[in-house]
């Protein structure tokens, strides 16, 4: 099996990444930072959010694994004190592998200037470089609403946790193949109306964001913020892909939730 392991940076992170891809060469497994066939994520969800985007070309091909060195993660089941059974179980135990269910962005531009295309793990936001974001919603090809506030989000099931549940958004368990759009403080009165919570939609439909103006937008994807000009719409949908994660336990979903939000 070939491996790779990726580190947050710090001491702390950088000793344990060293640590395993140490225990794992004594184990005669192969490290491979170009092609793994597993990814071990050492330092925090962040961390993880970067080997993600790293691997985005081998998602088929590659499982991800994630040791916590500070907080809980929603990604990263394994704390440092747990290394050498972590390494153990990659090096001789059939893992099971988990798909999570990813956001696919595709932004086009005016002029007919080439798409761009991303993947999501967590979420991706729009707002307006300037000023209030105003931007017409269609729906599988139907026109919902036109939005004026001070952004959108669109999360993922596993990010649902993130941005997305701290903008209202409900969390969705991510065995469910749905994108979910929040707003960011819409703008409500007399003249100007937004349906005012978010919408959860299902893996065969489409959400389409057009400028109805301003054509230059702030747009995030996951940890990256990205300044795209001349926008002529921002589509959104489950991807194709998925992200498969190395599983060697159980890590219930629910139990990640109480212990992030409820559990002191």
């Amino acid at each position: 099996m070939k491996f790779a392991v990726t580190s947050k940076g710090d001491a702390k992170s950088n000793s344990l990444m060293h640590k395993i891809k140490s225990y794992l060469l004594d184990f005669h497994l192969t490290y491979d930072d170009n092609e793994p066939d597993i990814v071990i994520s050492v330092g925090g969800d962040g961390t993880l959010l970067y080997a993600f985007h790293r691997y985005t070309s081998r998602l088929d091909k590659t499982a991800f694994v994630g040791v916590h060195t500070g907080h809980l993660g929603f990604y990263a089941d394994w704390v440092p004190e747990e290394i050498e059974k972590l390494v153990i179980a990659i090096a001789q135990t059939p893992y099971q592998v988990i798909e999570y269910p990813l956001l696919e962005a595709i932004v086009r531009y005016q002029h007919g200037g080439k798409e761009t295309r991303y993947l999501a793990l967590n979420e991706s936001t729009v707002k307006s470089v300037e000023g209030s974001l105003v931007m017409d919603v269609d729906i599988r090809g139907q026109h919902f609403e036109r939005f004026r506030g001070d952004g959108l989000c669109v999360s993922t099931p596993s990010g649902s946790t993130a941005y997305n549940k701290a903008l209202g958004g409900a969390i969705i368990h991510p065995s469910i193949a749905a994108i979910q759009m929040a707003e960011m403080a819409s703008i409500n009165n007399r003249v100007f109306r937004t349906v005012g919570s978010p919408l959860i939609l299902p893996a065969h439909h489409t959400c389409m964001l057009k400028p109805v103006n301003e054509p230059d937008f702030l747009i995030t994807i996951d940890h990256l913020t990205l300044l795209h000009k001349d926008v002529k719409s921002i589509q959104y949908r489950v991807a194709d892909e998925k992200i498969r994660f190395a599983r060697f336990r159980p890590f219930p979903f629910w139990k990640r939730v109480h212990d992030s939000f409820i559990s002191n």
